[in-house]
């Protein structure tokens, strides 16, 4: 009866979706959220759970539908939904829906912004641990919108202009935020890392890692890092001077699978994948992802999806931006592997990211970048339980065509040619399309954090949409670069949004590139 329920519950959002508003500026986001029936006498500390559960919304899953998987987990190759949308008029056909994709907005400001905000303002200077970790929530939670929209309002969230708005920080000023808010936190933390009455106070709100501080140090060096290696083509001086800043410190980053940064939720909830992809049939695998997997006979194939109906036995992803004339053609391609927390980073990820520190030869790194990416597979093969990866990097295999069983117009060559094994002997540029080629398999179900590793780099190569209703402000070949402004903060905070989109140098459309995509 649940399910049915949510079921309903999301069918009737995505008909309604084209025309959804919901009362969200910003500067009201505090009021509007407040729960009437919320107890005002909680334990300072009670909103990290609302917190951690929104970074990534756990439910109800048509939120995280909107908030990330029709956005950023199609956008990324991972998925594709075999679902004719709107007519077939909708994101994957770069059709933004604006009543869709003003919920990144909305869950960021309404369930992490405010509730960090309010537990601030409770705890005051008596729980200095808990102020640490509300920068690290928050950073980790706005870094994702930043790289969703571009301009966001961080450094004045909470304060009124004299017109009554909101004013935003560009992305560049965001990101430089970002890091002052991350060295404050790993500052105020690392002398509490061994406090029993810090780690207590932790414990009981903690739904990542039980209350261990040198864990959450370990998680905010390695954000650092992977913000560092974003700004890395648009700035290069400051991303190695963040990045060196991270590998340094004596706390460390994360570098093994035991400091994977996994959210549980605090009450059972199953992960909001499981609900779009069994009970709704709303979401399977991508053709990148077949491609690639397939092609490399890689085995997390089989821990991420499941065999496909329509050709048993094999995987088989739906290509995005096709016309997809009924759902029924469609839903019997691979599904999901089932998801059981979320997943915000992982160690695999951290070694690639040293991989790349290595190779732009930043000091720290730990290795060279050929040892730092082979451990890299190895530690995403350890999260799954599959062995040694010996073999898998001793391997020339490359990606495979994709072959659509319903339409063959859609069919394509492979996108790459790069192997699991490393070519010593190629570019610097090769060397990082194997990287973060395994950094996208690895990071695999954050769709988020793999499309913004593609725009930045461009890599792994993925198919162009073959149907594309943007009306020439997105370019097929170069992929949409970002999703525009919310629309209700052009109704309540008008002056301020046209500000911010100043700051893009281009037009609010999903083709102007963000600030650190620069290729």
């Amino acid at each position: 009866m649940k399910k049915r329920i949510i079921f309903l519950l999301s069918a009737l959002m995505l008909v309604a979706a084209g025309m959804l508003t919901i009362q969200s500026c910003t500067k009201d986001f505090e009021e509007i959220n407040t729960d009437p029936f919320r107890p005002q006498n909680i334990p300072v500390g009670e909103e990290f759970k609302q917190v951690l559960q929104n970074i990534y919304a756990y439910t109800p899953a048509w939120i995280t539908q909107l908030q990330q998987n029709l956005i950023a987990d199609v956008y990324s190759g991972y998925m594709m939904p075999p679902t004719p949308f709107r007519g077939n008029s909708n994101n994957m056909t770069y059709d933004l829906v604006d009543g869709w994709n003003e919920w990144p907005w909305n869950v960021a400001y309404g369930s992490v912004m405010s509730p960090l905000r309010r537990m601030e303002q409770n705890a005051g200077t008596n729980f200095p641990e808990f102020n640490a970790w509300a920068k690290i929530c928050r950073v980790t939670a706005m870094h994702r919108v930043s790289d969703i929209y571009g301009p966001i309002i961080y450094s004045n969230y909470g304060i009124l202009t004299e017109g009554g708005g909101v004013a935003y920080d560009s992305q560049q000023d965001a990101y430089h935020h970002f890091f002052d808010d991350l060295d404050a936190a790993v500052t105020a933390l690392t002398p509490l890392k061994d406090d029993a009455n810090a780690k207590a106070n932790f414990a009981k709100f903690d739904l990542v890692y039980g209350g261990d501080i040198t864990k959450w140090i370990q998680f905010a060096n390695s954000l650092r890092l992977r913000l560092a290696v974003r700004i890395s083509k648009v700035d290069a001086a400051e991303a190695k001077i963040q990045a060196e800043k991270a590998l340094s410190h004596p706390v460390g980053v994360i570098t093994d699978n035991s400091g994977n940064c996994l959210v549980t939720a605090a009450d059972g909830s199953t992960h909001p994948l499981n609900v779009m992809d069994n009970a709704w049939n709303d979401i399977r695998m991508g053709a990148p992802m077949e491609s690639i997997l397939t092609g490399f006979n890689d085995p997390r194939g089989l821990k991420y999806f499941e065999p496909s109906t329509i050709v048993p036995g094999t995987l088989k992803g739906i290509r995005q931006g096709i016309a997809i004339a009924a759902k029924d053609d469609y839903i019997g391609f691979s599904a999901l592997v089932d998801p059981d927390k979320v997943q915000l980073m992982v160690a695999a990820e951290v070694y690639f990211l040293r991989a790349e520190a290595a190779l732009r030869g930043w000091a720290g790194a730990g290795g060279t970048a050929q040892s730092l990416y082979e451990q890299g597979v190895q530690t995403s093969f350890d999260q799954y339980g599959l062995g040694s990866a010996a073999s898998y990097l001793a391997s020339n295999s490359s990606a495979a065509a994709y072959v659509d069983p319903v339409n063959g117009t859609n069919n394509a060559g492979p996108a790459s040619n790069v192997s699991p094994k490393w070519d010593d002997a190629g570019s610097a540029d090769n060397k990082l399309e194997q990287i973060i080629t395994q950094k996208w398999l690895a990071m695999y179900p954050d769709g988020q954090e793999a499309w913004s590793e593609y725009r930045r780099t461009g890599y792994p190569r993925l198919y162009p949409v073959l149907v594309n209703n943007s009306a020439g402000k997105i370019d097929s070949q170069a992929g949409i670069k970002r999703i525009n402004m919310p629309a209700p903060e052009y109704r309540t905070n008008r002056e301020e949004v046209l500000k911010a989109v100043q700051t893009l140098g281009g037009a609010d459309t999903g083709g102007t590139p963000l600030w650190w995509d620069v290729d």
